[in-house]
């Protein structure tokens, strides 16, 4: 009869029975995923801290591991973000195998959703979102994420706030009016949602100056500009223009900024300076899962060391405590070929005074302001 205690990862025997527990496993994928180390450098700290002897492959095959087992998760994770009311979506280039791929991160209010794909285009984002996605999407202004027809768009302030001030600095003194304006129009925008947030202007009010800020706007775009760098930014606004203040119209529901995501973005960047992608796709995969598993703990203030420790000790397949508050009201998620959705329906949350979720109400009812259809 072979025993088996509780916290045992395996039930192995012969020279296999002396493992690496699931704590340091789980340590040195942390080490790799949420802090950046490359495989070496976690072994060796593994050594040198805990007398643990690992290599480098070794860390490699106990990532894929917890990937592996975290996968059911991950797919859970993708649906939660198809259902959510809310979205962030960001992309940035990520190497595999030496050749560029694009890492697409989707962020809500309550989880973080990551895969590696080949392209950048809306193929890409609808097999991460679905082509019917009916929330509120925010994001850097990128033309692909306007055929998600159904969404209702935020373009990123901060973005093009950014790229006034930088214009501003390499212009001359006339032409960098024009930007210097419009970076002072969305900063008003700002100001005035803070404003409102604070209480300290009702929400008649608050819709009044925005549409004051609107015809401001609308003014400096009507001119033409000899600056080639100011057409480029006139043009860019023109097509913008409906989804500059979505933020004023729906106060404390969409956010003004893709702030969310790019957070998510400066952690990735940031391990993609430290080893500059990953050799394989079934490596990328394991980034894609564990990436969004950390983050998504990250996010709901859990413990990921205790979460990926418990995922090693089940014996069977689990899905880990990150996802929504589930009800009955909602439509479900379509899975991918192949997969199936184990993620239950969730409700859109409550919209207060200011009744504008797209999606819950008809089309002829539904504003074209906010959408792209």
């Amino acid at each position: 009869m072979q025993g088996r205690h509780p916290l045992q990862t395996s039930d192995a025997l012969g020279a296999a029975a002396v493992q690496v527990g699931p704590e340091a496993l789980t340590l040195g994928v942390l080490m790799n995923k949420a802090q950046g180390l490359p495989h070496a450098d976690a072994a060796a700290i593994l050594k040198q801290g805990f007398h643990l002897q690992m290599s480098r492959s070794g860390i490699c095959r106990a990532i894929q591991r917890v990937a592996r087992k975290a996968e059911a998760t991950w797919h859970a994770l993708r649906d939660a973000a198809r259902q959510s009311p809310l979205a962030h979506m960001d992309e940035t280039g990520w190497k595999v195998e030496a050749q560029l791929r694009w890492l697409w991160v989707v962020v809500t209010e309550q989880i973080t959703y990551c895969e590696i794909l080949p392209g950048r285009g809306f193929d890409q984002a609808e097999s991460i979102l679905g082509a019917g996605y009916a929330g509120w999407l925010i994001h850097d202004g990128l033309q692909l994420y306007y055929k998600f027809l159904k969404a209702a768009h935020q373009s990123c302030a901060a973005h093009l706030i950014r790229r006034c001030r930088d214009l501003v600095e390499v212009s001359t003194l006339t032409a960098a009016r024009f930007p210097a304006a419009v970076k002072e129009i969305l900063e008003q925008g700002l100001c005035l949602r803070d404003r409102y947030l604070e209480q300290k202007i009702t929400l008649h009010g608050l819709w009044t100056a925005t549409g004051r800020l609107e015809a401001k706007l609308d003014r400096l775009l009507a001119k033409t500009y000899q600056d080639p760098g100011n057409r480029r930014l006139a043009k860019h606004l023109r097509h913008e223009r409906p989804y500059l203040f979505t933020f004023l119209y729906c106060p404390g529901l969409v956010d003004a900024t893709n702030n969310l995501a790019e957070r998510v973005m400066r952690i990735l960047v940031m391990i993609r300076k430290n080893w500059g992608g990953n050799r394989t796709e079934n490596g990328a995969r394991a980034q894609a899962v564990l990436t969004s598993v950390l983050c998504t703990a990250r996010q709901q203030d859990k413990d990921a060391f205790q979460l990926l420790v418990d995922l090693l000790r089940s014996r069977q397949p689990k899905l880990l405590d990150l996802l929504p508050a589930v009800a009955e009201s909602a439509p479900a998620a379509k899975a991918r070929p192949g997969e199936s959705s184990v993620l239950p329906k969730t409700p859109l949350p409550a919209c207060a005074d200011i009744p504008l979720l797209p999606g819950l109400r008809s089309s002829a009812e539904n504003p074209s302001f906010f959408n792209s259809a």
